[in-house]
């Protein structure tokens, strides 16, 4: 039984995905994307209007997986809620080791377009930090945390910050500097 083909956007998608993860927003022409897809660029038009509208497909695509990573990795992890919240910083350190990391998407795709601040896909890099937050505080206050959203905010500026380190120096010891931080604020 043969599979059925993947829908035409979705393979756009997909395509932008590793495009524009692997080389950065600017650098990846809308002509790539389509050759990379296996389409027209008229074809890649007709699914998007433009390739902001592509940029922010892109960021929606990795909005929900990223953010069941770190679900799963909370849940799998033992111990109580800091142990689990500095597991998640320990699977980001283990991925930062692996060849073709690039950091995060978002992060870099927001750095890419900071001095565009109605872009959309800026919205949708905020709007997905905000959910990492807006979970952090919930798994806080869940294990009775006091003032969680603040914890949350401090654990999430942690994240970011560990992805921004550890990009630039090349160096995933910053996640686990950065899980050991985490865990003492969220004890």
């Amino acid at each position: 039984m043969t599979q059925p083909e993947t829908p035409t956007r979705q393979r756009i998608v997909e395509a932008a995905n590793r495009l524009f993860y692997r080389e950065g927003i600017r650098a990846v022409s809308v002509d790539a994307v389509a050759e990379e897809a296996g389409i027209t660029k008229r074809s890649l038009y007709y699914h998007f209007k433009s390739k902001d509208d592509l940029v922010a497909a892109y960021l929606d695509h990795r909005d929900q997986p990223n953010l069941d990573a770190y679900s799963r990795w909370f849940a799998e992890a033992e111990g109580d809620v800091s142990n689990r919240i500095a597991a998640i910083f320990e699977k980001l350190a283990a991925r930062a080791e692996r060849p073709g990391w690039k950091g995060c998407g978002f992060l870099r795709t927001s750095a890419e377009l900071a001095n565009l601040p109605g872009h959309p896909a800026l919205k949708r890099g905020a709007a997905h930090k905000k959910r990492i937050e807006d979970w952090l505080a919930s798994v806080l206050r869940e294990a009775g945390r006091p003032t969680p959203e603040t914890v949350a905010r401090q654990i999430a500026l942690l994240l970011d910050g560990s992805f921004s380190a550890a990009m630039l120096h090349r160096d995933a010891s910053y996640f686990r500097t950065a899980g050991a931080a985490a865990r003492a604020l969220s004890s």
